[in-house]
Parts: structure tokens; C-alpha cells; sequence
């Protein structure tokens, strides 16, 4: 006889939830999804399936310091975000409706969280203080104003603060007077975390060992895009540290990895930083699910052969979780493979051995084939997570159901 309060009719559903569950959690990259049935650990549910059906992508890279600090700075690769506070549907703090284009979808609080260690910022005089703008013509107004920018400050401010291990790069494209970004940076409590620019190597040299700049407590770099202010300000002048790729629809050429018309050469040796832009030039929240897939990882390499054979040290994208692939996640693990431990993936980096000593793990097997499933939505109801489960899980499920009300009748 079944449980007391127990009816076998009732088991059924619960059956289900279970087995839907324990679907989600083995949910691999690459298989469809919903906001009822999730992912695996490790994945989210992004919006890059047919349709606009949800695909179990990676949420973020392999953290490199879990295969140690003992390396110089730019033996790292970080997972970057191009204009990090342009984010989809936020309203501008002006209360104005903001027109300019977005190119990201969650707050920088969540991007560190995520792993996103590099953040790229524009800054303008707006309003007698410094404000984030996408704008143009080098002026910020209502419908392109984001939000002040001692707010984001503040959110690295306390990520740094609840992260001692944690080391940030911030990219300005500085629109702003002499004397502005000090008032801010001082206000925000930043300045605690100054990595100064005598520090940094003027010829090419390698940067201090990471482990040094985290106990140092010198981990927030900041470089921006006026010369003048390295000497009269202390903000390092990007291109005397970086080469940068093209942003854009230029930069996004196969075989091709031109330099932006500010930066040296990317083959110039007298800069020991490389960042890799791949955006387009409109951002496209669809579109970027095809490039930050197959076509990110070729420019990969691509950029690595053009840049004197060194692999980026930073990877900027938009709407960086998105991906019908292993995305801007897996190209990062990618570059931090080859940099730490000369290996294909920082995964497969083995533990106390020498450089080029790998441990490659079996591929998964493929996931079954996904159904299109007519006149769902990433964000339907859980019926339609039932409706895609494959045709081994369906007997699966329907034979345990069977059992158990057999059990229980």
C-alpha cells in the first residue's frame, strides 16, 4: 500500500519535476533549454537557439589563478566586456528614454561575478560630474547618458573589496577635462587598489609577477585614452602598454588582424599587452551568438600569428554570455591554456609539471538531436521543456512513472 497522505496519481508529477531536474543538471553546452528546465552547472539558458529557443551556453571562464599567481601579468588572459554599462533596458539616470545602442545585458556586478575582469568605459563631463554615455561628437546628453560613472566605480570598489585575489583592468575612452577622473576615482575609494604607472614596463618588458600585484593590494589597472593625463595625472596612456586590435566590423575580418588606429602595431614589441576587440560594429544580441562561437575562437589564433605569436592577454566582446558555442568563456580558457601551461584549454593544465604537459579529457559524447519546437520561447512554460526532452529520456521517465505506480498501487 502506498504512504500514508500519498495517492499514486499524485507521486506522477512529482516524479516529473525530479526527472526534469536531473535532465537539467546533465544538460551539456549546446542543448536546448528554457527558464523551466535550466542547465548544468557551470551554464546558463542564453537566448542563441532556433527561434529565439534558449541553448545551455557557458557562464564563465576557468578562474586562472586556480593554477597559481607565480606568473608575470601578461602570462594571463581575461575575459573583457566592451562598454561594460551599456546594458540592455536600463533606463538612463537622467529619466530620460535612452536611444544609444546597448552591448551587454547585466550590471557590472554580475559581469565580475561571472569572471569578467576587464571593463571598458566611456567617460564625458555631463551634469558637473563624470557620467558613462555611448555617445558621439565627444558630448553626452539625456537619451545617451547611463548612469554617473562613481557608480560603477563604487561596484568595482566593493568587488575588489570582497574579492582580495581579484585583479581588474578598466579601458577609458576618456572624453572628460584634466581633473575629472581623479575626483571621481578618489570619491569611489579606488585609488586603495592603484596599480601606478611606474610600475608598469615602458619597453615591452614583462609586467610584476601577479602574485606580487595581489599582495601588494595593486590590483586595479586603469588605462585610458589621453596621453596627456599619464604625465599630468597619473592615468596611464593605453597605447604605451596595449596594442589593440580594430574594433568593429573591421576587426572582425577572417584572416585579418588589424591594429586600431590609436594602438602601435599588434606585432610591436615595445607594448607587452594585447587585447582582442570582436564586436560588431551594431550590436546585434542575435548575431553575437554566431560570433562568439566559431568565428571568435579562429580570430584567436588568427590574432595570435599576427601578433608577434603572442595570445591576448584581454578578449572584449558584446553581450558576453552569449554564445551557441563555447563562447568568449571557452576563448579565454583558450588563451589562458596556452599562456599558463602551454596547453590547448587552461583546463587541461597539469598541476606541479612543466610547461606543455597536458591532461586532455575525453570528449563528451554528442547530445542527442534537438526538435524545433513550434511556438515556444526561451522564457515559456515548463510544458515545453517536457515536450523536448529526447526520445531515450521520454522511455526513461515513462518507465520509472510505470514502476512506481505499479509500486505503489
Amino acid at each position: 500500500m502506498p504512504a500514508a497522505g500519498l495517492r499514486p496519481l499524485a507521486v506522477a508529477p512529482l516524479l516529473l519535476l525530479v526527472f526534469i531536474s536531473t535532465a537539467a543538471a546533465n544538460a551539456r553546452v549546446g542543448d536546448e533549454c528554457s527558464a523551466g528546465a535550466g542547465c548544468g552547472s557551470g551554464l546558463h539558458c542564453a537566448a542563441c537557439g532556433d527561434g529565439g529557443a534558449g541553448v545551455c551556453a557557458r557562464a564563465t571562464p576557468v578562474d586562472p589563478l586556480t593554477h597559481g599567481t607565480g606568473l608575470p601579468f601578461n602570462n594571463y588572459s581575461w575575459l573583457t566586456t566592451h562598454n561594460s554599462f551599456a546594458l540592455a533596458g536600463a533606463p538612463s539616470a537622467t529619466g530620460a528614454a535612452i536611444i544609444a545602442p546597448t552591448n551587454q545585458e547585466d550590471s557590472v556586478t554580475a559581469q565580475l561575478k561571472n569572471g569578467v575582469r576587464g571593463l571598458m568605459l566611456d567617460t564625458y563631463d555631463f551634469n558637473n560630474d563624470v557620467w558613462l554615455c555611448h555617445s558621439f561628437g565627444g558630448k553626452c546628453y539625456n537619451i545617451t547618458a547611463f548612469q554617473p560613472a562613481i557608480n560603477v566605480f563604487k561596484e568595482i570598489q566593493t568587488f575588489l573589496e570582497a574579492n582580495p585575489s581579484a585583479v581588474i583592468t578598466v579601458f577609458l575612452e576618456d572624453y572628460t577635462v584634466a581633473g575629472s577622473l581623479p575626483k571621481v576615482f578618489n570619491a569611489s575609494g579606488l585609488m586603495k587598489y592603484w596599480f601606478p604607472v611606474a610600475k608598469m614596463p615602458k619597453t615591452g618588458g614583462n609586467w610584476p609577477l601577479l602574485k606580487d600585484m595581489i599582495s601588494q593590494n595593486e590590483r586595479l589597472l586603469v588605462f585610458a585614452s589621453k596621453k596627456a593625463k599619464e604625465a599630468s595625472e597619473g592615468i596611464p596612456y593605453e597605447w604605451n602598454y596595449v596594442v589593440e586590435s580594430q574594433y568593429g566590423n573591421e576587426g572582425m575580418v577572417e584572416g585579418k588582424c588589424p591594429n586600431r588606429g590609436e594602438s602601435p602595431a599588434m606585432d610591436s614589441k615595445s607594448q607587452s599587452l594585447v587585447l582582442m576587440n570582436f564586436f560588431t560594429t551594431d550590436p546585434n544580441p542575435t548575431g553575437v551568438c554566431g560570433n562568439n562561437s566559431a568565428p571568435l575562437a579562429s580570430m584567436l589564433k588568427t590574432c595570435h600569428d599576427l601578433s608577434g605569436n603572442r595570445w591576448p592577454n584581454y578578449i572584449a566582446v558584446d553581450y558576453y554570455m552569449r554564445s551557441d558555442g563555447g563562447g568568449a568563456s571557452l576563448a579565454t580558457d583558450g588563451a589562458n591554456g596556452h599562456l599558463v601551461c602551454g596547453c590547448d584549454n587552461i583546463a587541461y593544465c597539469k598541476a606541479n609539471s612543466t610547461f606543455g604537459t597536458c591532461v586532455i579529457p575525453p570528449p563528451p559524447p554528442p547530445s542527442p538531436p534537438r526538435a524545433p519546437v513550434k511556438g515556444t520561447s526561451p522564457g515559456g512554460d515548463p510544458s515545453a521543456a517536457v515536450a523536448r526532452l529526447p526520445a531515450f529520456q521520454w522511455s526513461c521517465f515513462l518507465g520509472l512513472t510505470s514502476l512506481a505506480l505499479l509500486f505503489l498501487s
